[in-house]
């Protein structure tokens, strides 16, 4: 049993997997592996297959289904104790936990997972021992690999109603810190983000309101910015739709471009981000980014102005 105190103290340890239900299976293997540089594992036929990218034996689970959105989000917790706290945690403060299987746990290749809904209805998976590998990953296009294992994959961002509750929820309920926010006019478009972290890395949660989907994007990070560069090549010669392009955020530093997914939500592939330290103060950033990470459209337009100034001239 664990005391009140320790039940107040425990908190997630990091951003352990995705769960993405997928119209396109092909897709997303070609996307997963040609474009971001994973390794496809647990292959199981038409239901789908999962992604590596570190010591973590999987990152992302691809399932098939018409939804084409997130379906749940993985948090490591330490222990089976931790664990068991966490479920009362929740149902002390009237929330609904479902208890996962052993069949649901050994399909996430972990020992236990709980499910709990945040007040936007995200389903949260919170689990223990996940299964780890001694063999090294190796990618075939990202040759410096990626910043995870300790860290957790990356971050993702998800839809939020009300701000303010959301912030209360994860911070009470998951023990994730306040990054900071940005709030400010991003080309006609009202930006209110939170930026949550639970460990070294700047943000492992991310929410905001006026989203299509759960999701909004999920993040990975490369050791190097010229992984950054070859993969934004990669994208678009493969026919890839840049939603924002190369650019570095003036929070956590990332230099970044984001795209569409096979399943019409966006990912960011960066590199660069900076850490979360002791002393950590959060602020409000009245911006986006520093420079860059604007809508392609801008270059189709500047493209086209400098073509109609060419031929006035000719």
């Amino acid at each position: 049993m664990i005391c009140p105190e320790a039940k107040q103290m425990i908190a997630v340890k990091q951003l352990g997997y995705l769960v993405f239900e997928v119209s396109d299976l092909a897709a997303w293997e070609d996307f997963g592996t040609k474009i971001l540089g994973l390794q496809v594992v647990d292959r199981r036929g038409d239901a789908g297959f999962s992604l590596r990218m570190d010591g973590y034996y999987q990152r992302f689970f691809i399932e098939r289904g018409p939804a084409d959105d997130l379906a749940a989000i993985g948090w490591e917790v330490e222990g089976p104790a931790e664990l068991e706290a966490f479920a009362q945690r929740f149902k002390d403060a009237g929330h609904e936990v479902i208890q996962g299987t052993a069949d649901e746990a050994a399909a996430r290749n972990v020992e236990a997972l709980i499910r709990v809904n945040d007040p936007a209805g995200n389903p949260n998976e919170i689990f223990h021992g996940p299964k780890k590998t001694s063999t090294p990953f190796v990618s075939e296009v990202v040759r410096s690999g990626f910043v995870a294992d300790g860290q957790g994959f990356g971050h993702v961002v998800v839809a939020a109603k009300d701000q303010d509750e959301h912030e209360a929820f994860y911070a009470k309920m998951f023990g994730l810190k306040l990054s900071d926010y940005i709030r400010c006019e991003y080309f006609g478009h009202k930006i209110d983000v939170t930026f949550m972290h639970a460990n070294a890395r700047h943000h492992s949660l991310a929410f905001g309101g006026g989203q299509l989907k759960r999701i909004h994007h999920f993040m990975v990070q490369t050791s190097s910015i010229d992984e950054v560069g070859m993969c934004y090549d990669r994208f678009l010669f493969s026919g890839g739709m840049v939603h924002q392009t190369l650019g570095r955020h003036p929070n956590d530093k990332m230099f970044s471009f984001y795209g569409y997914t096979p399943s019409g939500f966006h990912f960011e592939f960066g590199s660069g981000a900076i850490e979360i330290g002791e002393g950590w103060e959060s602020k409000t950033h009245a911006r986006v980014s520093e420079w860059g990470h604007h809508p392609p459209q801008l270059l189709t337009k500047a493209y086209r102005r400098a073509r109609e100034s060419r031929e006035k001239k000719d």
